[in-house]
């Protein structure tokens, strides 16, 4: 039998839809009736669900039966209706999305059984005979693969791959109801719960995680399961619980929230996300906006050229191309400040700034380009203002959200025209991210697709196999992540980017040193230099942004009890400098320099903490 959800998991991430009962219940259908038996007596209020689901961008639907079994159905008196309530579950879900999602047949716990008169166990054999009815259900109506969600227990687990190897040939994913450590109510850890798939037996297509305490729990869950197995993991948090925010009870349920959840579990591997209890079609319509663009950038690290090409030629050395260049190639300690573009186009008082890090005797200016999806002046215009009037290096940093090939290719040359010549290529935050949510991403490539272009350009080659009259002088620069979820994918992409032309690295920010150790060490064989990022906190509120709210950012439990303990603005500001600098004296001898974020635009805050790294004198 073919199985689609696989095929659809290898080649895309993949959309699954939100919660069916919270969606009924809002209908004003009470808890003292069948929310299944609804397919038969109020079938448009669920084909109207369904469709919601479907135009918010949902790629799968599930269907309107994890309760269908005759235990549960038996305490409404619809015993007699499984085959009948299933059948017009997958019929309504696949009506509702014009036959262009994939079925999954929704399968929950059997619920509370009598048990086995002699033993006083549950009755194990008519649990089988449960499930098995509504499998075969399921298989008869068209669904295109079985569902079994909220399987809270070792025996549930088991049951199931029981019941699904005795008697159905369609594909299935098992989806585990666990708590943030990754155990069942009983204590049940991962290895114990998924011991039933040692077995022989028919495997599952997938593996999920849903229901649980909320998105930021089913993220410490996921941590914990995505190291244990080799199977797609499809990851469906619920609402979640209260969370009490300065003596207020705030329900972390937005939208926003859910869909920074569901990246977080995209970059730690997930290859399918969507929603559980609490959720609806508001959160899939935000989730479906931000997660789509990724399915681009995912594939596209390879970029298309012609097959008849002329030679690519010797690039130029990276002491040749730039006064940073230089130094990293002479390996001596390089400094930078990262200063964002204005919002209007008024440059003065960022040259200002410019100037102020010039006379510290800073090496560079990184110049982000939309940072978090935020729409500000060109950066391409600020590097260049900042480089003809205050007469210090730009780092330009190069986005791939916004731009197809061609525009890749054109911005390249344009920087190349305009002396820019230290770039860093990042892939970007989708647009759903930032003050413009209505707006399109590209993702042509990604940031190994565009170093790839770059190198390119540098060897006198473009895209389409034809010769430039002078080849670029770029230095190339990529992002890093010491604190990545999935590090060892953190590692890969590295690599890739080195492969890719790449010439020096710079980390995201860095408040704990050990990882950016461990990173180090892991790709000690390239030989590349390292820069690492550098986040003075300006307060105690900055601090818990940087902790909660920017993946890739950790911030120790130590270093938010010293934030804490500074009572005044001043004394904030001073302490975040302090761990900065204590920061950066520990890999001082470990890196190739420090780029300071200036905080709030406070360049005199980045100089401070570079001063010590080189003996400048007092900026502040």
């Amino acid at each position: 039998m073919q199985d689609k959800l696989l095929e659809k998991l290898r080649h895309q991430l993949v959309i699954f839809d939100g919660a069916i009962g919270t969606e009924i219940y809002k209908r004003n259908f009470f808890v003292n009736i069948s929310y299944e038996g609804l397919c038969l007596s109020a079938r448009d209020v669920i084909l109207d669900i369904h469709r919601k689901y479907y135009e918010a961008g949902a790629e799968v639907m599930t269907t309107n039966s994890f309760g269908a079994n005759r235990n549960l159905l038996t305490r409404f008196g619809l015993g007699d209706k499984v085959h009948e309530i299933n059948r017009a579950a997958v019929e309504i879900a696949r009506e509702a999305s014009q036959n262009n999602a994939l079925i999954a047949g929704s399968i929950g716990p059997v619920g509370e059984v009598p048990v086995a008169s002699e033993s006083g166990e549950p009755n194990e054999t008519y649990i089988l005979e449960i499930l098995t009815e509504q499998i075969e259900a399921l298989e008869a109506a068209g669904a295109d693969f079985l569902m079994f969600e909220t399987l809270p227990f070792m025996i549930d687990v088991e049951r199931v791959y029981l019941a699904i190897n005795r008697r159905s040939k369609l594909p299935y994913v098992i989806s585990l109801k666990v708590d943030r450590n990754g155990e069942s109510p009983t204590g049940e850890f991962f290895t114990t719960l998924l011991q039933p798939l040692k077995q022989p037996g028919r495997k599952p297509t997938a593996l999920g995680l849903n229901c649980g305490d909320g998105a930021e729990s089913l993220l410490s869950a996921f941590e914990k399961l995505r190291p244990l197995v080799d199977f797609p993991v499809i990851i469906q948090p619920n609402a979640g619980l209260p969370k009490t925010v300065d003596g207020r009870m705030l329900y972390m349920t937005s939208p926003e929230y859910f869909t920074t959840y569901a990246l977080r579990y995209i970059n730690l591997g997930a290859r399918a996300v969507g929603g559980c209890c609490g959720t609806g079609p508001e959160h899939i319509y935000d989730l479906a906006r931000s997660v789509r663009p990724l399915t681009v950038a995912t594939y596209s690290t390879k970029i298309a050229v012609k097959l008849h090409e002329v030679p690519l030629q010797q690039p130029v050395p990276t002491a040749q191309k730039s006064r940073f260049g230089a130094k990293l190639a002479h390996r001596e300690w390089v400094t930078s400040v990262e200063i964002v573009p204005p919002r209007g186009y008024e440059l003065d008082t960022t040259i200002q700034k410019a100037i102020e890090c010039k006379q510290a005797g800073i090496d560079a200016i990184n110049i982000p380009d939309g940072p978090r999806a935020s729409a500000r002046i060109s950066p391409i215009i600020t590097a260049q203002q900042i480089f003809e009037k205050a007469d210090i290096e730009p780092i330009l940093h190069f986005c791939c959200r916004d731009k197809n090939l061609i525009g890749i290719q054109a911005d390249l040359l344009g920087c190349a025209a305009a002396h820019i010549r230290n770039i860093l290529f990042i892939t970007g935050d989708p647009p759903k991210l930032g003050d413009y949510p209505f707006a399109s991403a590209v993702f042509d490539v990604d940031s190994i697709g565009a170093t790839r272009i770059q190198y390119r350009l540098n060897c006198g080659v473009d895209l389409g196999g034809k010769a430039i009259k002078l080849p670029t002088q770029t230095l190339i620069g990529v992002g890093a992540d010491p604190n990545a979820l999935d590090f060892e994918r953190e590692i890969h992409r590295t690599r890739e980017k080195i492969e890719a032309g790449a010439e020096f690295i710079i980390t995201q920010p860095v408040f704990e040193v050990r990882p950016l150790f461990k990173f180090l060490e892991r790709i000690a064989d390239l030989n590349i230099p390292v820069i690492a990022g550098i986040w003075p906190l300006a307060n105690y509120r900055n601090a818990e942004f940087m902790k909660n709210e920017v993946p890739g950012v950790v911030v120790p439990d130590e270093v938010m009890s010293r934030m804490a303990r500074a009572t005044t603005k001043e004394a904030q500001r001073a302490e975040g400098i302090q761990i900065a600098r204590d920061c950066v004296a520990q890999l001082r001898n470990q890196v190739s320099g420090i780029q300071v974020s200036a905080p709030f635009g406070k360049v005199s805050t980045a100089i401070a903490v570079i001063k010590d790294s080189v003996g400048l004198i007092d900026a502040v």
